[in-house]
């Protein structure tokens, strides 16, 4: 096991100032690596210290300017601080640069659908699910962004596929939910709302539209 490895197993283990001073070291030995660089600017990122992240990240961009992981850890970085655009110029890049990487894909994807650009987050969305198939959190975005785009037939499926991956995935429910009041089949709607709240009692969207159908059909009743 190299440094490199060793460090990054110090990492995994929450050992963050052995890590730190062995990746320090390896800088010292090989300061024109940026491959350092980075993992030094992962751990940063990873205790939250975003400011000496980004210095750390960039000197490796400095030193190759094809370090995907380092346009990585920025686009990571500036997501998690909200700043979407900047988080965009990096991820860009780093699929410019080639690496298939489904987070990567997936955080791109999320910065344009916290800017309500729902159509242009979907192609990102989809790779990430493409490259991910089993990740819960990528395929239900998608879904999502599906529906906000206003294509909710193609939206049902993936937010079924939701619930194969995941049978108490609430909001699955919840938007499954609203997708039968589209169909204007209010029995499947409020099948769907219950489990959302068997799941959580608390989720406040589910409870409303269930009322919501129970306000109609006591009307319908009368």
């Amino acid at each position: 096991m190299d440094k490199n490895e060793r460090a990054i197993e110090l990492m995994k283990e929450q050992k963050y100032e052995e890590a730190a001073e062995l990746f320090n070291d390896i800088i010292e030995e090989n300061p024109k690596d940026p491959l350092g660089y980075i993992n030094f600017g992962n751990l940063l990122l990873h205790i939250n210290d975003a400011e000496r992240a980004r210095r750390f990240y960039e000197r490796a961009i400095e030193l190759d300017k094809h370090a995907a992981t380092a346009y990585y850890g920025l686009g990571n970085l500036y997501y998690e601080k909200s700043e979407f655009q900047k988080a965009q110029q990096n991820l860009l890049k780093v699929i410019e640069i080639g690496l298939e990487e489904a987070h990567a894909y997936y955080l791109l994807g999320m910065t344009f659908f916290h800017q309500e650009q729902f159509k242009l987050a979907l192609p990102y969305l989809m790779r990430a699910t493409d490259l991910s198939p089993e990740d819960t959190e990528f395929t239900f975005q998608y879904g999502l962004a599906l529906a906000q785009s206003e294509h909710i037939d193609e939206a049902k499926p993936v937010f079924q596929k939701v619930l194969e991956l995941d049978s108490n995935h609430s909001d699955a429910h919840y938007n499954l939910g609203v997708v039968a009041l589209y169909e204007e089949n209010l029995s499947e709607a409020l099948d769907h709302f219950n489990h959302a709240l068997a799941v959580q009692p608390e989720h406040a969207l589910a409870a409303n539209a269930k009322k919501q159908i129970m306000e109609v059909w006591d009307n319908t009743d009368m």
